[in-house]
Formats: structure tokens, sequence, C-alpha cells
């Protein structure tokens, strides 16, 4: 009897040694895996900072011997969303100027802008996030207040897109802008020879240069604000449209030192310095960081006028808005990324530069390939161009936001036929079968929920329009979630890393209070994230108030 006691502790304790190790089981969950056939699942086992397995509990529970046990109360996890396209490095700076989203007036912009300008005595005024469409008065502002309260400070604010921006007289004087002065790509507003203030597109980087540069540490503390804000909406992965070089080697030095988490897809800007910085590292790729594209610029903004149409604007006859940049530079810029593979991003609103940018890409694509490049925005698109980007495999980058932000005042720019191609995401989706989602914030809001409800639902937070925007381009709730997520990693050529909770991938994952797929319509603003993991390690955890 002694002998059999002995044997059977001996076998148990074989028996729990042989159990694999894993440093945490998250179990009691509908777990959306995002795999090819959208499976759920129960509970999931991580270690060393990635997914071991995925299935039921029983089953993980008897396989694997876990340092620490997550019970997810029932709640709803998904794979960490992906953001597209943003500006995380221009949001974490913005969060140091004047706040102007949803300013009803110019007054009230002047208002932001006294109280910040007493709160900050010193140095440049700079703000971001006026919208004239959602005036009363929907017209372009003029700098005459900011001249007479400002005269010895330098103003610019940028409209809510960063296509415009309005800069008071002290500014103008010290990047040299004068009246009646010209550059390809953007407009100085002048009224009969004296300056208004008003910059559209490039005309805004006349100023905007003269800024002083933020120091390492205030990027690093702006980095750090955005990362915060980003973790709490359940973003672990950014695509940084737009970045120069000299802050991709901040952003290296911060997540080496473990003062940055965040996963960064960084596009270089369309400028030389960073074409030589390209030529001399070559690509970068990390656990947190991938360097392999460029962001280059087609065209201005709607909001603006400034996106190039094929027909004058419908609410300003004459008017085509323009091109950045001659189409000869594009060209080129196509060459050297397709000679060096490198992957080619182009922002382009309207059908104009749209199709410019989709025939320059046919020309080095030639076809069917998986280079993946990509429009940003695809916002505005002839009916006859449409099958280039899937005769080409070029990818639509989309945001659902800018649908449902513009939809009060497209039809006036763009008249009731041509914007029946605008924020078409169904027809796009319909290309290639797959379309990486984002919100283009600051330009829009943070809020990945709003991405999701925007995609589907297509109203705004009141509900309206009744039967939504254009609901013939509406996404499903899948697609929605696949373009936050495996869409989003795939454009990024990550899909085999992160996107979806499976064996093999990154432990990066969301905790939900409410079913994203089945949650009523009307509530889906109000889904909060309970916790957000990255690599299997908590980086946000909603604040719990006592009752």
């Amino acid at each position: 009897m002694k002998n059999y006691l002995i044997a059977s502790i001996a076998l148990l304790l074989l028996s729990c040694n042989a159990k694999k190790k894993a440093d945490l089981l998250v179990y009691n969950a509908t777990i959306y895996t995002v795999d090819s056939s959208f499976s759920t699942a129960e509970a999931m086992v991580i270690a060393d900072g990635k997914i071991l397995a995925v299935g039921k509990t029983a089953d993980m529970e008897k396989e694997y011997d876990a340092k620490e046990k997550l019970d997810a109360g029932g709640k709803f996890i998904y794979p960490g969303f992906i953001d597209a396209h943003a500006h995380f490095v221009g949001y974490g700076l913005s969060l140091q100027t004047v706040n102007l989203m949803g300013t009803a007036s110019w007054e009230e912009v002047i208002e932001k802008v006294k109280t910040f300008a007493a709160e900050n005595p010193d140095g440049w005024i700079t703000g971001r996030g006026w919208d004239q469409n959602d005036w009363t008065i929907k017209e372009f502002p003029t700098n005459q207040t900011l001249n007479e309260l400002f005269p010895d400070r330098p103003v610019l604010l940028r409209r809510v897109d960063g296509h415009a921006a309005i800069a008071n007289q002290k500014a103008l004087d010290l990047a040299g802008v004068k009246a009646g002065d010209t550059l390809t790509g953007g407009d100085i507003e002048d009224n009969e020879g004296t300056l208004t203030g008003l910059l559209i597109d490039k005309a805004v980087g006349l100023i905007q240069n003269k800024i002083p540069a933020a120091t390492d540490d205030q990027l690093k503390k702006a980095l750090q604000a955005a990362e915060k804000n980003c973790f709490a909406v359940g973003l672990t992965t950014i695509d940084d449209c737009g970045i120069n070089s000299t802050v991709v080697e901040v952003i290296k030095k911060l997540q080496a030192s473990g003062d940055l988490k965040m996963r960064l897809y960084a596009m270089l800007s369309d400028e030389k310095t960073n074409y030589d910085y390209a030529e001399k590292n070559g690509m970068i790729k990390t656990d947190r960081l991938n360097v392999r594209s460029f962001k280059v610029y087609g065209d201005g903004a709607l909001g603006s006028r400034g996106a190039c149409l094929l027909e004058p604007y419908s609410d300003k006859p004459g008017h085509l808005g323009f091109l950045l940049s001659n189409p000869s530079h594009f060209d080129s810029v196509a060459n050297w990324i397709s000679d060096k593979g490198w992957q080619m991003c182009t922002h382009a609103i309207g059908d104009s530069g749209n199709r410019t940018m989709l025939n320059i890409y046919a020309k080095y694509l030639k076809g069917k390939n998986d280079l993946r490049w990509r429009i940003e925005h695809a916002q505005v698109v002839n009916k006859n161009d449409f099958a280039l980007f899937g005769a080409n495999s070029i990818i639509p980058s989309v945001q659902p936001t800018h649908a449902t932000s513009d939809m009060y005042w497209a039809g006036d720019r763009l008249g009731a036929e041509r914007v029946k191609g605008a924020y078409a995401f169904k027809q796009l989706l319909q290309q290639n079968n797959w379309i990486p989602l984002g919100t283009d914030f600051p330009v829009e809001d943070i809020s990945t929920f709003k991405t999701f409800y925007a995609a589907t639902i297509r109203k705004d937070a009141k509900g309206w329009p009744d039967n939504g925007y254009q609901m013939e381009n509406a996404l499903s709730r899948e697609e929605a979630l696949r373009g936050m997520t495996i869409w989003a990693a795939k454009a990024n050529f990550e899909e085999k890393e992160k996107g979806s909770l499976e064996k093999g991938k990154f432990a990066d994952f969301i905790i939900l209070d409410a079913d994203l797929m089945k949650e009523a319509p009307e509530k889906l603003l109000g889904v909060k994230v309970v916790q957000t993991f990255l690599g299997g390690e908590k980086v946000y955890e909603k604040v719990r108030y006592a009752s």
C-alpha cells in the first residue's frame, strides 16, 4: 500500500511537470480570433509575449501550467486594434497646443487662443482643429483679430485637416510671406493686396518651417501622452503617415529604452533627407518599429477645396483644386520606390488626384502583384477608375469617420452624381477583397469605436441620417473588424505576426465591456475598453470608481 501511494504521488508530480509552462491564461471570455474562419474561443494561453494556444478553457488548463490566470468575467476579447492611417507624432505634439476641435465659430476659436496665450505666455501660439464647415457662417476667417491681439507674437492655427491655416501678420513676416506670392501646390490668399492670413496646403509649410522643432525631451513627453490615449481606445499598432528620419531615430531610442511601447508602422515623408536616410539605413524592422514605406502627398483636402477634381467644384465654379507636386515628381518617386522595393503610400482625395496616382502606380506595378502600394484616403473616385485598384493590386486605405464628418456638405462640394463615388468603402473593398481602416487622427477623433460605427452604421452620434449615409457602401461588422485588425496588419506586411489571435502571433489584445458584433447600433459609441494588452503585458486598465 505504501509503495502504491508513493507511485501515485510520483505519477501525479510527473503529470504536473509534463504540462507546458506559460505566463498567462486568459479564460471565461468570448474571444474573437479574427482568423480566416472568424472563429471564437473561450480561452487563450500566452508565453514570452506571444500566443501559445487558443481554445476551450478545460483544454488549456489541462495542457498548460500558467504563472498567472485572468478571469475575463464573460467579457469580449478582440485583437488589438491597428490604426492604418493616423499621425501619432503630430497628435502627441498637438496635445501641447490649442485644441480647436469642435469650435462652433471663429469667435470661439479666438477665445480658446486667448486662454492658451495667457497660460503659455512665451513663444509661438499654435493650434489645430477649426472647421469653417461647422460654423453658421461657413466662410474662411481672416487674421484681423489675431493681428490686433498678438501684434508681436506669431500665431498659426491649422484647420482640422491640416491642409489650411490662418497665420497672423507676425508669423507671415517671420516667414517673409508677401501679398502676391505664388507657389506650386498651395495658395496664399490676399484681399486686394492685403494678406488675409489664409494659407492653403503647401503655403502652410512656409510658416510651419519657421516654428522651432520640438526638443527630444518635448517629443518624448508628446509621444508618451499620445501612447496613453491610444492604449485607452484599444490601439496596439499605429501607422504614422509621414514623419521624418530624425523623429524615427528618437522613436528607436525610446522604444529601445522601454520609454515607448506602442508598435509603429512609420512612413517616411516625401523629402530628400528621408530618401538619403533610406539609402543609407535600408528598411528597419523590429517587434515595435517597421520602416519600409514612403508617404507621398498627391493633392489637398475636400474641406478646404484643395482636393484635385476632374470637373470644377459644384460650390465654386471654375475651381478644380490642385496637385501638390507636378506629375513628373510623383513618377520619379514611384520609380525610386519601385527600384528599391519599398512601399508607396500616397494621399489622394479628389477624383483627379486619385486618377493621376492610380495611373502612375499602374505604370510601375504592371498588373497583379503583392507590393501593396497604397492610396491613402481614396476619398473621391471616378466611376471609371475603381477597376484600377483591383487590376494593379493597389490598396485603398480609408478612414470611415471622414464620411460621417463630411456628409453634411460633401454633396455641395461634389454634386449629387459625383458624390456617389465618394467614401465608397464597399466598392473599394470589392477590388482586392480586403481594405485597411484608420482614423486619420488628429484630423478626426482618436476613437476606434467611431471608426467601427462610421464604417457599419454610417450615421452621426445623433442617429442622422435615419437610413444611414450612402448605405450601399457600408461595411459589415465582420469586414469592419477585419479592416481594423488583420487587414490593417496586411497593409503593413505584418499579418503573420499580428492582427488576429492565433498561435505564434503577438499577444496584442483588448477586453471590451460589450460585443461589437452584436451590440445595438445606438449603443456602439458607448462601448469601452476594459483592458489593453501588448505582448501579453497589461498597458491599460479602465479606472473603476466606487459607486
